[in-house]
């Protein structure tokens, strides 16, 4: 056995632990090095020695190494291969790690492990060159008659082959050149085998054992070839060379050549792929979808563009969080302190979220809520959205949804298209890791519509609790489980929401907020925010609660507190400003004195004294601490006041009064103007008013003509036509505003009635509801809003619909003891209250109304 095993390996050698693979005597083998007693081998052994034999291993098969140095050995696999190391190849990405070449010599046997740190080294004994030939003629001949054997079927499974490649010739004359004895372990290592055949081959250390349990092999592999050659008879001859020589060229290669290096540079990270698809835990069906994509990844060239994306397919399919989640802290009470510290006002919505955490203790499979948050900006609809998955424990995931106009931003992209990607959803899962975040999708009401399909339809599917734990997106094509999402959906109105998703979701209004909320907000939560953003402490600067207050009534005039926080911002600049300037001061004064000072004498220094503080006076003393901002600071800082108090002086001439309606940004109170001039009869209405608007005027000088002789309403010329030879106009200010809505009916009858009856409407009433033809008045919408912003204006009286007066219980207590509220049924109820004294106009003794 000379002949076979002419190197002499060392006694004592260090052992590489493998996994994946068995090296056979005469092959080669690209293994990767990741764990810690396997990179030290390297970097000790490989990287720093000198000699050949520093280069040569032990591979030991079957055994894998421990992750950690901490961590015991395993037990070892008997026998191992002696291995030359021909490269090694290193990378820092995704992690270290080393990449080696190595060509198995010889078999031995571990005797005795001598080390186990930093890498294990073991004593030795080379077993090849322990085998002698057989003696007697009886055992030669039976060794003969089978390497005979061997050597026929492998000829056979040569000849079957494309010989026209040069690989298949090579191995042709490797079979005449190279002992018999050295074939199997060489063919095994060619042919299709798996782990366990091999592992077989390498613990046979007898001969004769080789060739009898290689040559069912060899068998086997004739046998797949011929019916592969009859069912594929008809194929061109590059087919044949592509199908039989695939695992020749993976195995019997030249070491270090180039076309080597290309066909096994990723195999070791495909394996470690598979390796965790079979581990992951996700569900059956994404299971068989990976393993199947898997098994094409194997058979693909790298050189496809579709190996790529299947391989950044299978990746995100490992990373999707699948049965991983966080757990919920359910301390009621915990929560509510948490809340209340983080917002004010809100009682709905944080009684929304308690009512959520305590169902879920009760019940721990509980799905998660699709909530809708529908309010003005500035109110805190995203912040709050924060706050609940911090409450719960969770992780959070802001979707911004403004203008998305593709349903594949929800979806995601099938993997048929160029640059395919997953939705946001299914993104957001990747991002956060784990099953049940808090998702906030943001503007849900801005979502747009194009060519590329309706985003809000796709949405269906995610937010309909009885479907969304089978949503399937276009990129995964398997189904994933979103049932333990809590979804938070954001909203300005509900006007431009398709009505069916809607209906999908649980909507909670967040109105915006009183003065005296807006207060409490400006000193809890924003001043202090302001002055840690700008380097201020409270001893630097006080903001009372007066100023505040000035600052929302004159400056502001919105729903939210952005405007607020903003001229908060603004404040703080200038007062930073101040105090910069103010410690320069200081220190040149300090400075100027201190150098005066040490060159002067006594009768000097008083003179000295004297002059730097005629100097001091020129430069202006620091600013005392605390900078107190009052009113005449704040309109040094901030301007004149924006907003005046313009409600009296509006309505001190007849045809003018106040309506009340809702936008997108909060309640806003809205002024009417009418007046009447000699024409034809016609109506003109002016301010960019919609349809449902107009019809409302219409509707209103119709009621008022056919009740005019009941009110004595006349035009100037005595008649009770009220359009005769008369025209209207109506304005609505604010022109560059588009207004439309049903509820500035009852404004337009009150401000009709002033001008035909010269009577001024009250100046603190503001009044909103919808009409009729017959003089009744209806239900409209944003009650609470519209309260508000008279509020904010500085009215009194409120007169709403009789069937509004359910909306009343909730505006806040306080709001409520300022405001008067008159609740009307029919024009009759809202006349009598907009005017003093009622609107009752007596008739003129001797007034004829001639139709002649």
């Amino acid at each position: 056995m000379s002949s076979v095993s002419p190197i002499q390996i060392p006694s004592r050698l260090p052992l590489l632990l493998t996994h994946e693979g068995v090296l056979l005597p005469g092959s080669t083998m690209r293994t990767s090095v990741d764990s810690a007693r396997n990179l030290q081998l390297v970097r000790s052994r490989l990287l720093k020695g000198t000699s050949l034999q520093s280069t040569i291993l032990g591979v030991i098969p079957n055994t894998p190494d421990p992750a950690s140095d901490a961590q015991d050995l395993p037990p070892l696999h008997r026998i191992g291969t002696a291995a030359l190391a021909v490269q090694v190849v290193g990378s820092n990405w995704p992690k270290p790690h080393y990449t080696l070449l190595i060509t198995g010599l010889c078999r031995f046997q571990i005797v005795q492990v001598l080390k186990e740190k930093p890498y294990p080294v073991a004593e030795v004994e080379q077993l090849d060159r322990l085998e002698e030939l057989p003696s007697t003629c009886e055992a030669r001949e039976g060794l003969g008659e089978l390497s005979e054997q061997f050597y026929k079927y492998a000829v056979q499974l040569v000849e079957m082959l494309d010989m026209s490649v040069p690989a298949v010739a090579k191995l042709r004359r490797l079979l005449d050149s190279l002992p018999r004895e050295a074939l199997p372990d060489i063919l095994t290592s060619i042919i299709r085998t798996s782990n366990k055949e091999k592992l077989q081959i390498l613990d046979a250390v007898s001969l004769e054992d080789r060739f009898k349990m290689t040559i069912p092999l060899l068998v086997r592999q004739i046998e797949g070839l011929k019916l592969l050659q009859k069912t594929r008879k008809h194929k061109q001859d590059e087919d044949k060379r592509v199908i039989a020589i695939r695992p020749i060229r993976r195995i019997t290669h030249i070491p270090g050549t180039l076309e080597d290096e290309d066909e096994e540079e990723d195999n070791d990270d495909i394996v470690m792929l598979e390796k965790k698809i079979r581990t992951s835990s996700m569900p059956e069906q994404a299971h068989k979808v990976c393993l199947k994509e898997i098994k094409r990844l194997k058979k693909m060239p790298q050189s496809m563009p579709e190996y790529a994306l299947t391989r950044t397919y299978l990746e995100l399919m490992v990373e999707l969080p699948w049965s991983k989640s966080t757990t919920d802290r359910l301390d009621i009470r915990a929560a509510r302190v948490l809340l209340d510290n983080d917002h004010y006002a809100m009682e709905k919505l944080k009684r929304r979220v308690l009512e959520y955490l305590a169902v879920r203790q009760l019940k721990s499979n509980l799905k998660g809520p699709i909530l809708c948050f529908v309010g003005p900006p500035g109110v805190g609809k995203t912040s709050v959205g924060r706050s609940v998955a911090k409450t719960l424990g969770r992780e959070f995931h802001r979707i911004a949804l403004g203008g998305v106009c593709d349903q594949s931003d929800i979806r995601g992209h099938r993997r048929t298209y160029v640059g395919s990607m997953p939705g946001r959803i299914i993104n957001g899962l990747k991002t956060v890791g784990v099953n049940n975040p808090v998702f906030l999708l943001d503007e849900v009401d801005k979502l747009g519509k194009s060519l590329q399909g309706d985003p809000a339809a796709a949405l269906l599917e995610v937010l309909d609790p009885e479907q969304n734990h089978n949503f399937t997106d276009h990129y995964l094509n398997v189904a994933f489980d979103l049932s333990q999402v809590l979804f938070i959906a954001t909203a300005n109105t509900t006007a431009t929401i398709p009505p069916a998703l809607l209906d999908r979701m649980e909507i909670i209004q967040v109105p915006g907020y009183t003065q005296e909320e807006k207060i409490e907000i400006a000193h809890r939560h924003l001043i202090p925010k302001q002055l840690e953003q700008h380097g201020l402490t409270p001893q630097q600067v006080q903001v009372p609660q007066a100023t505040t207050l000035d600052i929302i009534t004159r400056y502001t005039r919105e729903a939210g507190v952005r405007s607020l926080d903003r001229k908060l911002g603004a404040i703080c600049r200038a007062v930073a400003v101040k105090v910069a300037e103010g410690q320069h001061k200081e220190a040149k004064l300090d400075h100027s004195d201190a150098a005066e000072a040490e060159g002067s004498r006594e009768h000097i220094l008083e003179d000295t004294k004297r002059e730097s503080l005629s100097d001091t006076a020129d430069l202006a003393l620091p600013p005392e601490m605390p900078i107190l901002i009052d009113f005449h600071a704040l309109k040094d800082i901030l301007g004149p006041p924006m907003y005046e108090m313009e409600v009296s002086e509006r309505l001190s001439q007849p045809g003018v009064a106040i309506g009340l309606a809702w936008t997108p940004l909060g309640g806003e109170i809205m002024f009417v103007e009418a007046s009447r001039m000699e024409g034809e009869g016609q109506l003109t209405l002016t301010g960019q008013l919609g349809d449902v608007m107009k019809e409302s005027a219409h509707l209103a000088i119709s009621w008022l003509r056919s009740n005019a002789k009941r009110f004595h309403l006349t035009t100037a010329s005595g008649s009770f036509d009220l359009l005769d030879n008369t025209d209207i106009h109506l304005h609505f200010p604010a022109g560059a505003v588009t207004k439309d809505g049903p509820s500035a009916g009852v404004t337009i009858v009150t401000c009709l009635a002033s001008l035909f009856s010269g009577q001024l409407v009250r100046s603190d009433v503001a009044m909103t509801g919808e009409i009729t033809l017959r003089g009744l008045v209806l239900p409209v919408g944003g009650i609470k809003d519209k309260v508000l912003a008279a509020h904010r204006a500085g009215l009194k009286r409120i007169i709403i619909p009789q069937r509004n007066e359910k909306d009343l219980e909730e505006i806040p207590g306080h709001v409520r003891q300022d405001l008067s509220f008159i609740t009307a049924s029919c024009l009759d109820e809202v006349l009598n209250a907009a005017f003093d004294g009622g609107f009752a106009v007596k008739a003129r003794p001797g007034l004829l109304n001639s139709k002649l």
